[in-house]
């Protein structure tokens, strides 16, 4: 749900119109707003490079992955991987573009530690993944940029942690 979403529902549920702290809120995002899509173009278009970087990251910190018998062991294994490498970033440019984590919670982070651990996939390496996924997307952002971003891998690795 969106920023704009959420302050109308809100109201709406107590009968009243937005407060000055909610438009101070919305006066903000749309301020920040085509930062937000800036950003969001950048990890789009830069998604295979970034994907590269923290895969090579994390079999870096973690080679038994690669190893035989290892979760992302041969091409197949480790297409999956990456494929979930691709979904958690499309998730984070969900969060920049809707300036809130809920979108992510939903779509995203509820139920996937469960999920992971069905599939004897550690969740210790999911978290470090994703935080690799997370330092490979500075690489190409401004630090104000990455000061928008944090935030958003920060929920993902925390939700997984939990």
């Amino acid at each position: 749900m969106s920023v704009v979403t959420k302050i109308i529902l809100d109201a709406d549920n107590e009968l009243r119109y937005p407060s000055i702290g909610e438009f101070e809120g919305l006066k903000n995002y749309f301020n920040h707003s085509e930062e937000r899509i800036i950003i969001v173009r950048i990890l789009r278009d830069k998604q295979e490079d970034i994907i590269k970087l923290a895969s090579k990251a994390i079999f870096q910190i973690h080679p038994e992955y690669i190893a035989p018998g290892g979760n992302a062991e041969g091409a197949k294994k480790r297409s999956l991987c990456l494929r979930d490498y691709g979904w958690y970033l499309r998730l984070v440019t969900y969060g920049i573009l809707s300036g809130e984590k809920e979108s992510i919670e939903q779509l995203g982070t509820i139920g996937v530690k469960e999920m992971y651990n069905s599939l004897g996939v550690p969740i210790l390496g999911m978290t470090d993944s994703i935080e690799c996924l997370k330092n490979a997307s500075l690489e190409f952002l401004s630090d104000s940029q990455a000061d928008c971003v944090v935030p958003y891998f920060n929920f993902i690795i925390q939700s997984m942690s939990n």
